[in-house]
């Protein structure tokens, strides 16, 4: 998958699983849940034990697209590739993880805060950007960057939730990424799996309730 057809993935799709768990195995039922919630874009963070595997055998499910998160170094990124993963995302901007990603085809999509931020990284060859954290007045802010830069292809992560995830795509959001809004720290330590699944759904039918037309163009 080109990050031509990724972003496009990704258009159509609104949403990705964000995974960071303390044991392979909770991490694995968790990607599990998400999948049976609807969920067909999943992260997996490199902090996770076993994660490269976890990324190998998600690579290998039909119809998912898997990346890898908590991406630091081009040395992450060449083993997360190496393992199947489509696209790799930073917590941060970091311009040689961008030209590692591009050169080995795949999406970089790097942490941003600030419109600043955001513009190097677009200027450094990234097709998305990750608003993280996402801010309070997160879709606020999402408009605001947009005015000036209608280019940019915002993903907002860490802060979205099943109350806002509307707002945020109405407000412009290239897609929302959910961490603990999606797997709730209480519903992991217990192996409540179907309680995952099913605000997966619910969490992916709001967000394809949101009309909008063309994605963003290229600057």
């Amino acid at each position: 998958m080109t990050p031509e057809e990724f972003l496009g993935f990704l258009w159509e799709e609104r949403v990705v699983a964000i995974i960071r768990a303390s044991t392979e195995e909770q991490a694995r039922s968790a990607a599990d849940a998400a999948i049976r919630g609807g969920f067909r874009t999943v992260e997996f963070t490199m902090t996770t034990p076993g994660v490269l595997e976890l990324v190998a055998e998600t690579a290998d499910r039909p119809g998912i697209v898997v990346g890898a998160g908590t991406v630091l170094s081009t040395g992450d990124a060449r083993e997360a590739v190496a393992a199947g993963a489509k696209f790799v995302v930073s917590p941060v901007m970091d311009e040689t993880v961008i030209a590692q990603a591009a050169e080995l085809k795949v999406t970089a999509v790097p942490g941003c805060h600030t419109p600043t931020e955001m513009w190097r990284a677009h200027r450094a060859g990234a097709p998305l950007v990750k608003l993280f954290p996402a801010a309070a007045n997160g879709p606020d802010a999402v408009r605001s960057i947009l005015g000036p830069m209608p280019f940019l292809r915002i993903v907002p992560t860490n802060g979205v939730r099943e109350e806002n995830v509307v707002e945020y795509l109405a407000a412009g959001a290239f897609a929302a990424g959910f961490v603990r809004a999606l797997f709730d720290p209480a519903d992991v330590a217990h192996g409540r799996w179907d309680a995952v699944a099913a605000r997966a759904r619910r969490m992916r039918e709001l967000a394809h309730s949101v009309a909008r037309s063309q994605p963003p163009l290229i600057a």
